[in-house]
């Protein structure tokens, strides 16, 4: 099982801070939020938005990045600074 963890407006957005969903072969974080975009497809949107950060057993990583049984995923929103 994955651990799939979504963070500050993406959080509120999807109205889920957290949920599991099965590992699959040769799976990463691009597969995994289609996959979560297929069960819930008002997710597309908020998942898809340009600058969302994925962390892998929290380290930022990039969404083709290798995802296995036992890993936790999150995706953030765009960080903004000033």
């Amino acid at each position: 099982m994955i651990q799939v963890r979504f963070f500050a407006r993406l959080r509120d957005q999807l109205g889920c801070d957290s949920l599991t969903t099965e590992a699959v072969e040769q799976d990463n974080v691009t597969l995994v939020r289609e996959r979560l975009v297929a069960e819930h497809p008002n997710w597309r949107e908020p998942l898809s938005q340009s600058g969302v950060l994925f962390a892998v057993n929290q380290e930022l990583v990039k969404s083709d990045h290798e995802v296995k049984d036992g890993d936790e995923v999150a995706f953030m929103p765009p960080v903004t600074g000033g």
